[in-house]
């Protein structure tokens, strides 16, 4: 294949990339802010994930086409979060008995390894992650990327320890579906702050991590407020 045919399809790659971005970026906002488990939630929170897995897709092969690990990595971990909101509403049955499939046991295994190479790669090889370079005590670390890895390993290793021992919890399906769907929201705001503001600002930390800095208190918050929503109602007693 001639560099000018390799071009083209790595154009059309972008362009699908792109395309599924903005999809997945319109999308969520509407899907959360409609009611939870009506036509439109389903409908436009549907939307959403495939864009999302339009966007992992093309950013895996984009990655190693380029060749950018990095990337591909963080693809992996981004879109496991949407992966897992979306099949946590098959898997309602955990709390009392039900058994996940084996795509759920392979995808939280394949999210738990890349984002470890994340994190060691964030040590060991920091120049070579492109982004968020410090210093500590001497030596280079890649902060983007120890910070992406253990968000990653803490998803695919909280999926697995939720596999092996379930929430007895009822309401854990809820928690699960949208504190993940918000998570791969906040990879999609990391994504479209590092292409628009990185040319201004270059490969400075704090562009791939806003989103998550600004999001995981947020997440905390909603889930604080629904535990409290679907917390059993004390029993009044008469006069």
């Amino acid at each position: 294949m001639t560099h000018p045919e390799w071009a083209i399809y790595l154009r059309i790659l972008l362009a699908l990339h792109i395309a599924g971005g903005v999809v997945a970026f319109v999308c969520a906002p509407v899907a959360l802010i409609s009611a939870k488990g009506g036509k439109t939630h389903r409908r436009w929170g549907k939307i959403y994930f495939w864009g999302m897995a339009d966007v992992a897709v093309t950013a895996m092969i984009l990655s190693l086409a380029l060749p950018i690990f990095f990337l591909a990595m963080v693809a992996v971990f981004s879109f496991y979060a949407a992966f897992y909101a979306y099949r946590i509403l098959f898997l309602k049955d955990l709390y009392k008995g039900g058994r996940p499939k084996a795509v759920d046991w392979i995808a939280a295994g394949i999210t738990v390894v890349s984002s470890l190479l994340l994190l060691v790669s964030g040590f060991l090889f920091p120049y070579r992650m492109h982004v968020g370079v410090i210093h500590v005590a001497g030596h280079a670390i890649s902060i983007v990327s120890v910070v992406f890895g253990i968000i990653g390993i803490r998803l695919g290793v909280g999926s697995l320890m939720s596999f092996l021992k379930p929430s007895k919890e009822k309401m854990f399906w809820w928690f699960d579906h949208m504190q993940g769907m918000m998570a791969s929201y906040i990879a999609a705001m990391t994504a479209f702050s590092a292409v628009n503001l990185s040319h201004w600002f270059g490969a400075a930390w704090w562009v791939w991590l806003w989103p998550t800095i600004l999001g995981v208190p947020m997440i905390s918050l909603w889930t604080r407020y629904y535990k409290k929503k679907f917390a059993p109602k004390r029993a009044t007693q008469a006069a």
